[in-house]
Protein backbone atom coordinates (compact mmCIF):
# COMPACT_ATOMS: atom_id res chain seq x y z
CA UNK A 1 0.00 0.00 0.00
CA UNK A 2 2.82 2.13 1.08
CA UNK A 3 4.28 1.53 -2.38
CA UNK A 4 1.15 2.32 -4.00
CA UNK A 5 0.67 6.01 -2.52
CA UNK A 6 4.55 6.73 -3.04
CA UNK A 7 3.86 5.99 -6.82
CA UNK A 8 0.56 8.06 -6.98
CA UNK A 9 2.37 10.64 -5.58
CA UNK A 10 5.02 10.56 -7.99
CA UNK A 11 2.61 10.61 -10.72
CA UNK A 12 0.48 13.86 -9.54
CA UNK A 13 4.39 15.11 -8.87
CA UNK A 14 5.32 14.71 -12.75
CA UNK A 15 2.15 15.79 -14.41
CA UNK A 16 2.50 19.31 -12.47
CA UNK A 17 5.94 19.36 -13.21
CA UNK A 18 4.74 18.71 -16.91
CA UNK A 19 1.98 21.22 -16.77
CA UNK A 20 3.79 23.68 -15.18
CA UNK A 21 6.56 23.49 -18.33
CA UNK A 22 3.61 23.91 -20.93
CA UNK A 23 2.35 26.82 -18.76
CA UNK A 24 5.96 28.09 -19.11
CA UNK A 25 6.80 27.79 -22.39
CA UNK A 26 3.03 29.66 -23.25
CA UNK A 27 3.97 32.00 -20.91
CA UNK A 28 7.09 33.12 -22.73
CA UNK A 29 5.33 32.89 -25.98
CA UNK A 30 2.73 34.83 -24.85
CA UNK A 31 5.53 37.32 -23.60
CA UNK A 32 7.38 37.45 -26.77
CA UNK A 33 4.50 38.12 -28.75
CA UNK A 34 2.80 40.76 -26.47
CA UNK A 35 6.42 42.58 -26.65
CA UNK A 36 6.84 42.08 -30.52
CA UNK A 37 3.36 43.70 -30.96
CA UNK A 38 3.14 45.91 -28.09
CA UNK A 39 5.82 46.90 -26.07
CA UNK A 40 8.73 46.78 -28.73
CA UNK A 41 10.45 50.07 -29.08
CA UNK A 42 10.08 52.46 -32.26
CA UNK A 43 12.73 51.38 -35.01
CA UNK A 44 11.45 53.85 -38.14
CA UNK A 45 15.39 54.65 -37.49
CA UNK A 46 16.68 51.75 -38.62
CA UNK A 47 14.35 51.09 -41.61
CA UNK A 48 16.83 53.15 -43.83
CA UNK A 49 18.07 51.46 -47.02
CA UNK A 50 21.01 53.21 -49.35
CA UNK A 51 19.75 54.27 -52.65
CA UNK A 52 23.05 52.95 -54.34
CA UNK A 53 21.78 49.39 -53.00
CA UNK A 54 19.36 49.30 -55.76
CA UNK A 55 21.92 49.65 -58.92
CA UNK A 56 22.36 45.81 -58.56
CA UNK A 57 18.43 44.63 -58.99
CA UNK A 58 17.92 47.63 -61.34
CA UNK A 59 21.10 45.59 -63.83
CA UNK A 60 19.10 42.58 -63.87
CA UNK A 61 15.87 44.00 -64.31
CA UNK A 62 17.99 45.61 -67.44
CA UNK A 63 19.62 42.64 -68.67
CA UNK A 64 16.09 41.18 -68.85
CA UNK A 65 14.45 43.77 -70.66
CA UNK A 66 17.78 43.99 -73.35
CA UNK A 67 16.91 40.51 -74.52
CA UNK A 68 13.76 42.20 -76.00
CA UNK A 69 15.96 43.94 -78.47
CA UNK A 70 19.50 42.94 -78.07
CA UNK A 71 19.48 39.17 -80.19
CA UNK A 72 22.99 38.07 -78.83
CA UNK A 73 21.49 38.51 -75.30
CA UNK A 74 18.24 37.08 -76.31
CA UNK A 75 20.71 33.51 -77.88
CA UNK A 76 22.01 33.03 -74.50
CA UNK A 77 18.27 32.20 -73.34
CA UNK A 78 17.83 29.61 -76.06
CA UNK A 79 21.44 28.10 -75.15
CA UNK A 80 20.84 27.94 -72.17
CA UNK A 81 16.85 26.53 -72.52
CA UNK A 82 19.07 23.91 -74.88
CA UNK A 83 21.58 23.14 -72.08
CA UNK A 84 18.53 22.67 -69.16
CA UNK A 85 16.77 20.26 -71.61
CA UNK A 86 19.54 18.12 -71.96
CA UNK A 87 20.27 17.64 -68.21
CA UNK A 88 16.64 17.31 -67.33
CA UNK A 89 14.24 16.36 -69.69
CA UNK A 90 12.83 14.51 -67.19
CA UNK A 91 12.76 16.58 -64.72
CA UNK A 92 9.29 17.93 -63.00
CA UNK A 93 8.94 19.60 -60.03
CA UNK A 94 6.57 21.91 -57.97
CA UNK A 95 8.79 22.75 -55.15
CA UNK A 96 9.60 26.10 -56.36
CA UNK A 97 5.73 26.45 -55.25
CA UNK A 98 6.96 26.28 -51.82
CA UNK A 99 10.27 27.58 -51.90
CA UNK A 100 9.02 31.02 -52.82
CA UNK A 101 7.48 31.83 -49.54
CA UNK A 102 10.23 29.92 -47.41
CA UNK A 103 12.04 33.20 -46.66
CA UNK A 104 9.37 34.96 -44.90
CA UNK A 105 8.09 32.18 -43.38
CA UNK A 106 11.34 32.02 -41.67
CA UNK A 107 11.14 35.80 -40.82
CA UNK A 108 7.53 35.16 -39.16
CA UNK A 109 9.18 31.85 -37.44
CA UNK A 110 11.95 33.07 -36.43
CA UNK A 111 10.15 36.05 -33.98
CA UNK A 112 7.89 33.36 -32.76
CA UNK A 113 10.57 31.10 -31.48
CA UNK A 114 12.53 34.20 -29.60
CA UNK A 115 14.48 35.27 -32.18
CA UNK A 116 13.66 38.94 -32.63
CA UNK A 117 14.30 40.76 -36.21
CA UNK A 118 14.94 44.40 -36.68
CA UNK A 119 11.44 45.53 -36.47
CA UNK A 120 7.79 45.30 -35.08
CA UNK A 121 5.53 42.64 -35.61
CA UNK A 122 3.23 45.88 -37.38
CA UNK A 123 6.66 47.28 -39.01
CA UNK A 124 7.53 44.17 -40.76
CA UNK A 125 4.31 43.68 -41.54
CA UNK A 126 3.61 47.02 -43.45
CA UNK A 127 7.07 46.67 -45.22
CA UNK A 128 6.18 43.37 -46.15
CA UNK A 129 2.83 44.13 -47.83
CA UNK A 130 4.35 47.63 -49.48
CA UNK A 131 7.13 45.28 -51.13
CA UNK A 132 4.68 42.64 -52.35
CA UNK A 133 2.32 45.62 -53.78
CA UNK A 134 5.18 46.91 -55.46
CA UNK A 135 6.19 43.85 -56.99
CA UNK A 136 2.97 42.99 -57.80
CA UNK A 137 2.58 46.08 -59.84
CA UNK A 138 5.47 46.00 -61.54
CA UNK A 139 6.22 41.86 -62.48
CA UNK A 140 2.33 41.16 -63.18
CA UNK A 141 1.68 44.68 -65.40
CA UNK A 142 5.16 43.80 -66.94
CA UNK A 143 3.82 40.42 -67.90
CA UNK A 144 0.90 41.52 -69.60
CA UNK A 145 3.05 44.15 -71.45
CA UNK A 146 5.57 42.32 -73.15
CA UNK A 147 3.66 39.50 -73.78
CA UNK A 148 6.50 36.95 -73.70
CA UNK A 149 5.92 32.99 -75.00
CA UNK A 150 6.85 30.66 -72.03
CA UNK A 151 9.57 28.02 -73.05
CA UNK A 152 6.57 25.38 -72.82
CA UNK A 153 4.21 27.06 -74.95
CA UNK A 154 2.05 27.27 -72.04
CA UNK A 155 0.87 31.22 -72.45
CA UNK A 156 2.25 34.64 -73.07
CA UNK A 157 3.03 35.67 -69.59
CA UNK A 158 6.79 34.42 -68.80
CA UNK A 159 8.31 38.16 -68.33
CA UNK A 160 9.47 38.15 -65.81
CA UNK A 161 9.15 35.27 -63.35
CA UNK A 162 6.37 35.27 -60.65
CA UNK A 163 8.08 33.19 -58.73
CA UNK A 164 11.33 34.17 -59.06
CA UNK A 165 10.48 38.05 -58.39
CA UNK A 166 8.22 36.50 -55.03
CA UNK A 167 10.60 34.14 -53.89
CA UNK A 168 13.87 36.94 -53.86
CA UNK A 169 11.43 39.77 -52.53
CA UNK A 170 10.95 37.31 -49.43
CA UNK A 171 14.99 36.69 -49.40
CA UNK A 172 15.68 39.93 -49.16
CA UNK A 173 13.06 40.32 -46.67
CA UNK A 174 14.85 37.93 -44.37
CA UNK A 175 18.31 39.45 -45.02
CA UNK A 176 16.89 43.29 -43.98
CA UNK A 177 15.16 41.76 -41.21
CA UNK A 178 18.13 39.54 -39.83
CA UNK A 179 21.42 39.80 -41.99
CA UNK A 180 22.52 41.78 -38.48
CA UNK A 181 22.12 38.48 -36.47
CA UNK A 182 24.38 35.77 -38.61
CA UNK A 183 24.96 36.24 -42.70
CA UNK A 184 23.64 32.85 -42.69
CA UNK A 185 20.14 33.97 -42.61
CA UNK A 186 20.67 35.47 -46.08
CA UNK A 187 22.33 32.95 -47.17
CA UNK A 188 19.48 30.86 -46.36
CA UNK A 189 17.22 33.05 -47.96
CA UNK A 190 19.13 33.16 -50.95
CA UNK A 191 19.76 29.78 -50.90
CA UNK A 192 15.79 28.96 -51.79
CA UNK A 193 15.06 32.05 -54.18
CA UNK A 194 18.03 30.71 -56.22
CA UNK A 195 17.37 27.25 -56.32
CA UNK A 196 13.34 28.55 -57.47
CA UNK A 197 14.44 30.38 -60.19
CA UNK A 198 16.44 27.05 -61.04
CA UNK A 199 13.50 24.86 -61.32
CA UNK A 200 11.49 27.65 -63.52
CA UNK A 201 13.78 27.12 -65.68
CA UNK A 202 14.17 23.05 -65.28
CA UNK A 203 10.20 23.25 -65.60
CA UNK A 204 10.54 24.76 -68.76
CA UNK A 205 8.01 27.88 -67.28
CA UNK A 206 10.42 30.26 -67.98
CA UNK A 207 13.48 31.75 -69.46
CA UNK A 208 17.14 32.53 -68.41
CA UNK A 209 16.39 36.26 -69.06
CA UNK A 210 12.65 35.99 -67.20
CA UNK A 211 14.31 34.93 -64.08
CA UNK A 212 17.61 37.25 -63.93
CA UNK A 213 14.41 40.07 -64.43
CA UNK A 214 12.52 38.20 -62.37
CA UNK A 215 15.10 38.22 -59.14
CA UNK A 216 15.95 42.10 -59.79
CA UNK A 217 12.09 42.70 -59.10
CA UNK A 218 12.03 40.84 -56.21
CA UNK A 219 15.07 42.63 -54.51
CA UNK A 220 14.29 46.11 -55.75
CA UNK A 221 10.43 45.76 -54.32
CA UNK A 222 12.03 45.56 -51.06
CA UNK A 223 14.75 47.45 -51.17
CA UNK A 224 12.37 50.42 -52.12
CA UNK A 225 10.05 49.79 -49.71
CA UNK A 226 12.66 50.01 -47.15
CA UNK A 227 13.82 52.68 -48.48
CA UNK A 228 10.20 54.80 -48.52
CA UNK A 229 8.48 52.90 -44.94
CA UNK A 230 10.29 55.33 -42.75
CA UNK A 231 8.56 58.69 -44.84
CA UNK A 232 4.84 56.72 -45.04
CA UNK A 233 5.35 55.75 -41.25
CA UNK A 234 6.21 59.36 -40.15
CA UNK A 235 3.37 60.69 -41.97
CA UNK A 236 0.47 58.24 -40.63
CA UNK A 237 2.00 58.10 -36.88
CA UNK A 238 3.57 61.57 -36.66
CA UNK A 239 3.58 64.76 -34.01
CA UNK A 240 1.67 68.12 -35.09
CA UNK A 241 2.43 71.85 -34.18
CA UNK A 242 0.87 71.77 -30.86
CA UNK A 243 2.55 68.41 -29.72
CA UNK A 244 -0.42 66.33 -30.28
CA UNK A 245 -0.11 62.62 -31.87
CA UNK A 246 -1.89 61.59 -34.64
CA UNK A 247 -1.68 57.64 -35.17
CA UNK A 248 -2.67 55.19 -37.95
CA UNK A 249 -2.99 51.76 -37.36
CA UNK A 250 -4.32 48.47 -39.08
CA UNK A 251 -6.61 46.27 -37.71
CA UNK A 252 -8.41 42.95 -37.78
CA UNK A 253 -11.53 42.25 -36.33
CA UNK A 254 -14.02 39.44 -36.71
CA UNK A 255 -12.06 38.29 -39.80
CA UNK A 256 -12.27 41.69 -41.22
CA UNK A 257 -9.06 44.00 -41.83
CA UNK A 258 -9.47 47.89 -41.71
CA UNK A 259 -7.55 51.12 -40.82
CA UNK A 260 -7.75 52.92 -36.92
CA UNK A 261 -6.99 56.80 -36.37
CA UNK A 262 -6.08 57.96 -33.47
CA UNK A 263 -5.57 61.49 -32.02
CA UNK A 264 -4.59 63.31 -29.26
CA UNK A 265 -6.92 66.05 -28.19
Amino acid sequence: MKYLIVSFLFIISMRANAQQGADTARKNLGDTIKKDLLTAPDTVKKLHTKPWALVAPAIAITYGALTFGVHPLRRIDYFIQSETNKTGANFHSKAESYFQFAPVVMVYGLNLVGVSGKNTFVDRTALLGLSAGILGVTAFGTKHFTHRLRPNGSDYFSFPSGHTATAFMGAEFLAQEYSNKSPVYTVIGYSFAVTTGVFRMYNRDHWFSDVVAGAGVGIISTKLSYLVYPYIRNALTHTDKKGKSVMVMPTYQDGIPGMSFAMQL
